[in-house]
């Protein structure tokens, strides 16, 4: 009798298994079915939000590019900076200018309200250049351009006496140079210079420099 009790309740815990599992997965479809939906709403919901919102443009540069700009910059600022160097240090001398100098004895001139005593002071060798230049092989244009150069460089550097070679003979640029010199503002006097600094071949030049350091 037990027996037959145990099979019967066993048959009945078999006949109800299936619909114990179909119910389960009835609830599972269902609750997949609502996540389902639920995503499909949030989603829907966000695309509502985003309509006819702009998305932002790209604004920031990538390490390389912003490398590259920097340099380019630089080079800029360096390319203006030259030229701004290059403006200060010219100046326009003119071929057309003939200056009343001397036509006898050494080449010499001294500037309108200098004292003619530093011409003797040149000739003595009394100053002593602290820079040379050298006009060998060097066309008009260049000459001048560097003889602007360098009185500009003497002035900032407070260097008040320049020798300046032109050579000797009767060559254009020996012709030219003292010519040049008389127009520069601050050229204070020149003399054809002692042999030391190269006698008839070169000219020392005296350089108005800054007067808080100027040697007069």
């Amino acid at each position: 009798m037990k027996t037959f009790k145990k099979e019967l309740k066993a048959l009945k815990k078999q006949l109800s298994e299936p619909k114990r599992q179909t119910g389960l997965a009835r609830q599972g479809h269902a609750s997949n079915r609502n996540d389902f939906i639920s995503a499909e709403e949030e989603t829907f919901s966000f695309a509502d939000a985003m309509q006819g919102v702009t998305p932002l443009s790209q604004d920031k540069v990538e390490p390389d590019k912003q490398v590259e700009l920097f340099k380019k910059s630089q080079q800029v600022k360096g390319k203006h900076l030259k030229h701004s160097k290059q403006l200060a240090a010219s100046f326009d001398f003119s071929d057309m200018y003939q200056a009343a100098l001397p036509q006898e004895g050494p080449m010499r001139f001294c500037q309108e309200g200098e004292s003619t005593h530093i011409l003797k002071q040149l000739r003595r060798g009394d100053y002593s250049p602290e820079m040379t230049l050298d006009l060998h092989g060097l066309t008009r244009e260049m000459a001048k351009a560097e003889l602007a150069a360098l009185i500009h460089t003497a002035r900032k550097e407070l260097i008040d006496c320049v020798c300046v070679m032109h050579g000797f003979g009767q060559g254009v640029l020996k012709a030219a140079l003292p010519h040049y010199l008389v127009q520069h503002p601050h050229v204070r006097a020149f003399h054809q210079a002692p042999l030391e600094y190269g006698g008839k071949a070169a000219l020392l030049v005296l350089i108005d420099i800054p007067l808080q350091n100027n040697k007069r």
